[in-house]
């Protein structure tokens, strides 16, 4: 079956897989007063770097989601539009773990995957 994807602007903004909840739930065990922060900064020969940050709080503009119940995230508003309808994983990668963004937004990512541009 093939399936095309569309930009859906009433998409939630940002989701979570099971596997990345279980994963920022331990990082903010020791950190209960803590969210994860998702931002985006220019960067790398393709635009765009993905920012993840452990803050205290939110900043006044950002969108708090609640994607688990131990874990809140706050999308910065500048990234929202970049952002939208990402989802985060956590995937293995020969012995390696890492977050990883399924944004559907992206046309162009760097070979070393550190940057991406999009549309």
């Amino acid at each position: 079956m093939t399936t095309v994807s569309t930009f859906d602007p009433n998409a939630p903004a940002v989701t979570m897989t099971e596997a990345a909840l279980c994963h920022f739930e331990k990082a903010l065990n020791d950190h209960s007063d803590k969210l994860v922060r998702l931002s985006t900064q220019t960067s790398g020969c393709t635009g765009y770097a993905y920012v993840l940050d452990l803050v205290d709080n939110a900043e006044a503009s950002d969108l708090v989601l609640q994607p688990g119940e131990k874990v809140k995230l706050a999308v910065a508003e500048d990234a929202l539009e970049i952002l939208r309808g990402t989802e985060i994983d956590l995937v293995t990668e020969g012995i390696n773990t890492v977050v990883k963004f399924n944004n559907p937004n992206v046309i162009a990512e760097c070979g070393c995957g550190e940057s991406f541009s999009v549309s």
